[in-house]
């Protein structure tokens, strides 16, 4: 597949000029600032959608978003793919199978997708996928603990390169049974940045049973609903959780843990007859 946009690599951030003011003094700097791109998700030719980013990872985030956006069912189901970016935005072309593509011509999402909105584009609230499917969930499963919790707590830090130079963006982190961090995806768009970690560990064939997400936001309904999709049995976020994601996340049997420190952390899931975890101390 050629592109005829010309390809820019891209830091995901940008330096700026600011004037800081403190009291009565100002003074001339620079500034690093998160990038805020958008990245037009094309199938088979056709425009689904134009979502916000953080123009890093495309890859990974356009294969995350058809995934978790039930638009194909495997990560086998896309033939080809390839990412464009310019000046003022991307394309990722991506070619699926014709039964997938069929089935999103049914469904239209062709607004642009605000930075914070995992749902903005669809045309009515019957459109809106608030019924998850029950999670495949390993035997034994694996149970928050304020150990494996506050082990992914320490250890996300270190990986938050933009969050460094920038201070805005969230982590998206896949976290081992054991609570150590594999890999981190960081993205203006807090579901920008969960679909980059899906995509990652289906391209690499991670089992997604076998660890847990854990993210810098709080917990909304598309990242619940999202990691419910790929069966995902743990979701830990350090700031709260909305209604709907308890819902969701109860609905699917997955067990969810927010407002998650090194110490503790708090289980929202807990006596639904599903998930029978640890609380924090």
């Amino acid at each position: 597949m050629e592109c005829d946009i010309t390809t820019i690599e891209r830091d995901g951030y940008l330096d700026v000029p600011i004037v800081r003011h403190q009291g009565s003094e100002a003074t001339a700097g620079r500034d690093m600032v998160a990038e805020e791109y958008p990245v037009a998700l094309v199938y088979n030719g056709i425009a689904h959608a134009v979502m916000m980013a953080t123009p890093r990872d495309l890859e990974e985030f356009a294969v995350g978003f058809t995934l978790t956006e039930g638009i194909v069912g495997s990560v086998r189901d896309i033939y080809d793919l390839d990412v464009c970016c310019g000046e003022d935005g991307a394309e990722v072309r991506l070619t699926i199978a014709q039964p997938d593509l069929l089935r999103l011509k049914g469904r239209r999402r062709t607004l642009a997708g605000r930075t914070g909105c995992g749902v903005c584009g669809i045309e009515s609230l019957a459109l809106l996928d608030l019924v998850p499917e029950k999670i495949t969930r390993p035997l034994p499963p694996l149970v928050a603990s304020s150990a494996i919790i506050g082990r992914a707590a320490r250890e996300l830090l270190p990986y938050q390169e933009l969050m460094h130079k920038t201070g805005g963006v969230h982590a998206a982190a896949w976290c081992t049974a054991e609570g150590a961090i594999v890999k981190v995806f960081e993205d203006v768009g807090r579901h920008n940045g969960l679909d980059k970690l899906i995509g990652y560990l289906a391209l690499h064939r991670i089992a997604m049973h076998d660890g847990f997400v854990f993210l810098s936001s709080r917990a909304s309904y598309e990242l619940v609903r999202k990691s419910a999709r790929m069966h995902i049995g743990l979701v830990a976020t350090i700031s709260a959780p909305t209604s709907l994601a308890i819902r969701i996340a109860r609905q699917a049997g997955m067990q969810l843990a927010s407002f998650c420190r090194r110490d503790g952390f708090v289980e929202y899931t807990a006596g639904d007859g599903e998930n029978k975890g640890q609380h924090a101390p």
